[in-house]
């Protein structure tokens, strides 16, 4: 009964330590590395999340660790038990029909419990065994890094290092993934992916163009430009000198009309207009906004390559694009395009 208890011993051993490594590295190629990055990188990481973090950096060389240890046991401790087996049980006689017998069941307990069941168990908790066996690991990579470097020799494809790296359709996958499966909102995945639109758009494609932009000149008195500044909702106006693409400034709707109650008339756009920033046509919609954050106030005057006045802009026809309402400029002759000159299209 010793030999039969030894046997017994050998074959839970052969096929614990198949299902450790099978279990550990389905658990390292399943964790996620960006939540694994944030508890390595944290003020107060994670118990085994740097040691993890490293491991995965070389994943070629630790699955090389982990391959070996595996089929070490699958193979040499297969040998080894058939050898140990076939003189267990000529010694009791039974070896003709206990073997074969032997040699079925252990197949298929390795693959069971030494593979499928371990794999599936380190695929579903995926991060708590990678982080409870990354010392461990980490550890026997040390051990049996002689060897690593032969193979590295060898196969240099071993030797690639892994970065975390993403990109914007990626990005939006996930988003939208997230909102399918609940974990973030609709209205959520929706404002990321117009984030990244901002990068594909341009002041020309937001501006107020020129011939719809609320323009004054500069030396007309406010009691003569009363009509137009109650005809027109704008909230700002650009304020032209003599020459065609002379701009003087930007003018705001309630700095003008304070200034008719009050009864100063006999004022001129010029005299109340404010210092004017230019932007180029083709400055992209997130630098924009950027500048925007930097100073809020007041608008931009768009001007194309030669300096010529093109539109104005402000920050509300960026943030269109974020909330959903900027639709693409009408095309037709008497369309105006919505979202700017502090007017904003209606969803």
């Amino acid at each position: 009964m010793n030999d039969l208890l030894a046997l017994a011993l050998l074959v839970v051993v052969v096929i614990a330590g198949s299902a450790l490594c099978s279990g550990v590295e389905a658990a390292l190629l399943s964790v996620n590395p960006v939540k694994l990055h944030q508890l390595a990188s944290g003020p107060r990481p994670v118990r085994g999340a740097r040691q993890l973090e490293r491991l995965r950096q070389r994943l070629g060389r630790t699955l090389s660790v982990l391959v070996i240890g595996n089929n070490g046991f699958n193979i040499f401790g297969s040998l080894m038990l058939g050898g140990l087996a076939a003189q267990v049980f000529s010694h009791h006689g039974v070896e003709a029909i206990a073997l074969p017998l032997f040699s079925v069941g252990l197949t298929v307990l390795v693959i069971l419990l030494g593979e499928i069941l371990p794999k599936a168990f380190g695929s579903r908790l995926a991060l708590p065994v990678a982080l409870a066996t990354a010392p461990a690991l980490a550890l026997v990579a040390a051990l049996m890094l002689p060897l690593v470097l032969l193979l590295e020799r060898l196969l240099p494809a071993i030797s690639a290092e892994n970065e975390i790296h993403t990109d914007e359709e990626e990005i939006r996958l996930l988003a939208r993934l997230g909102s399918q499966k609940g974990q973030i909102e609709a209205d959520e995945a929706a404002m990321i992916a117009k984030v990244f639109q901002l990068n594909d758009l341009t002041a020309r494609d937001l501006m107020t163009p020129r011939v719809s932009a609320p323009t004054l000149p500069g030396a007309a008195r406010l009691d003569v430009l009363r009509a137009d500044l109650l005809a027109n909702a704008g909230e700002w106006w650009v304020v032209l000198g003599e020459e065609v693409d002379e701009i003087l400034g930007v003018a705001s709707r309630e700095r003008l009309l304070t200034a008719l109650v009050q009864g100063q008339g006999l004022l001129t756009p010029a005299e109340l207009s404010e210092p004017v920033e230019f932007v180029p046509e083709m400055i992209r919609a997130d630098r924009l906004l950027a500048g925007f954050r930097r100073n809020s106030g007041g608008v931009r005057v768009v001007v194309d390559e030669f300096g010529g006045f093109v539109g104005m802009i402000s920050a509300e026809a960026v943030l269109a694009v974020l909330a959903g309402w900027w639709r693409p400029r009408p095309t037709g002759p008497n369309e105006e395009k919505p979202g700017t000159g502090g007017q904003v299209a209606s969803p």
